[in-house]
């Protein structure tokens, strides 16, 4: 299998142009192309989380036959908002040859590298959407991750109150985070937005961080603790279901 995916790799770097300004299909769809191999990049990370390594392996074949479908539409005809056509090639190209290391490591049993694999997709993607001012969904979420990381600096039990960097620090972060939060849900489809799980994570993030004011008005650490640890899982629980 996967010498079967290297040679459809090659064929779609012998379809792309580089540089040229060889533009083609509409940016729609090319984004939903997109978002169905990233489908399966997001299901085949939950099976390789919970160590489920014949249904990652599944899950990553589908991931690859995407991809490969996608590089022979799009490889030689870029849609236009991507302006720079070096950029373009390299990611799609270096996106394919990740996943077949993806596919070696799940092999070997090296589950970490393979989850860094197909992460390192969606970083790609993201680098590549933000440089031609593209915002998808799965962007927003993974924006909104970072801030929920540093954010987890203050799941502290013995947080130092006394210092106004905590209270003035702790504020800011889940206020950033609110704030991506509301544009992430603006930016989803309707049929997402009103979703019950997408409404149940998002509305739950934006519940527990609403008590943060309270929480440093009266320096309750224990309820900082609380409500960082389920904003933790929310913000899992939207990047693996649209991130």
């Amino acid at each position: 299998m996967i010498f079967t995916f290297s040679r459809t790799a090659l064929l779609a770097l012998l379809l792309m142009t580089g540089t040229g300004a060889a533009y083609g299909d509409d940016l729609a769809d090319f984004n939903a192309a997109v978002e169905r191999a990233a489908s399966h990049n997001r299901v085949a990370d939950g099976y390789l989380r919970t160590g489920n390594t014949d249904l990652a392996s599944l899950e990553l074949d589908r991931l690859r036959e995407s991809w490969a479908a996608l590089t022979q539409r799009f490889g030689g005809k870029r849609p236009e908002p991507f302006k720079d056509g070096t950029l373009y090639t390299t990611t799609l190209l270096k996106i394919s040859t990740g996943l077949v290391a993806a596919d070696m490591m799940l092999q070997t049993g090296r589950m970490d590298a393979a989850r860094a694999a197909l992460d390192g997709m969606r970083r790609d993607l993201y680098d590549l959407r933000k440089s031609a001012g593209i915002v998808v969904l799965a962007d927003c979420i993974r924006d909104a991750n970072a801030i929920a990381d540093a954010i987890m600096v203050y799941n502290d039990r013995n947080l130092n109150w006394d210092n106004s960097d905590t209270a003035r620090g702790l504020s800011a972060r889940s206020a950033e985070y609110l704030k991506t939060l509301d544009r992430c849900n603006s930016i989803a489809a309707p049929d997402v937005r009103n979703s019950p799980e997408f409404r149940r994570l998002v509305d739950g993030a934006r519940a527990g961080l609403g008590l943060i004011p309270k929480a440093i008005e009266t320096r309750d650490s224990n309820l900082v603790h609380r409500v960082l640890i389920e904003l933790r899982s929310f913000d899992n629980l939207l990047a693996f279901r649209f991130g």
